[in-house]
């Protein structure tokens, strides 16, 4: 199976688990194992077909812009399936900007009944890792800054005053560097492995009011 199939494939295989068009990443907290196994089947295959295999090094440009979460492993993204006062997570966006390595993770979550919607947003910096051959080829070490906690409507109306109403400093992991590698990488697709052995999917969107 060529990798545009394979892409394919492994993209309907997660849009398949969805049974509400809300635009929220999948996670493995409540999977069949039978579909986790399916999915990193269909990863790990896709991996091994990887056209850029060094992206840091020959083509960071494609990393730029807005990517939108697909599904993931990573603890961080399933606690957002356990949110207080009956919020529910809606779509989870990486903007990376590549000029000035940063990048910030934001996760829109808003009530069933349409009471309250804000988000939840996380900044980082990002440097290239390098290898044992002194050069940076896949692997980035990533340093979170702050975590902002916003609401943006209660009731349908505007809420400046809470946009954000928290801002704390975010948690880095004890006693080593976050690392994430860029397993996969096209115009449009990404698959990433983090040093915790976390797995990233995601699509890139066109989103440009994120962006700022």
């Amino acid at each position: 199976m060529n990798h545009q199939l394979l892409k394919e494939k492994l993209q309907a295989t997660i849009k398949n688990i969805h049974t509400i068009n809300d635009g929220s990443p999948v996670t493995n907290l409540k999977l069949d194992k039978t579909v986790e196994k399916e999915i990193e089947q269909l990863t790990t295959d896709l991996e091994s077909l990887n056209y850029h295999p060094q992206p840091l090094l020959y083509t960071p440009n494609l990393l730029e812009g807005t990517w939108q979460l697909l599904y993931s492993t990573a603890r961080e993204i399933r606690f957002l399936d356990s949110l207080p006062l009956g919020l529910k997570v809606g779509e989870v966006y990486q903007i990376i900007n590549i000029a000035n390595k940063t990048f910030f993770n934001l996760a829109q979550v808003r009530h069933p009944l349409k009471l309250i919607s804000g988000f939840v947003k996380v900044t980082a910096s990002f440097e290239p890792a390098i290898n044992t051959s002194g050069l940076a080829d896949k692997r980035i070490n990533v340093y979170f800054d702050k975590r902002y906690l916003a609401i943006e409507k209660i009731l349908g109306i505007d809420t400046p005053k809470l946009n954000p109403f928290k801002v704390v400093k975010a948690n880095n992991p004890r006693g080593r560097v976050a690392t994430l590698d860029i397993t996969y990488l096209d115009e449009n697709f990404r698959i990433g492995r983090g040093g915790d052995e976390s797995l990233f999917i995601l699509n890139k969107a066109n989103v440009e009011a994120l962006s700022s």
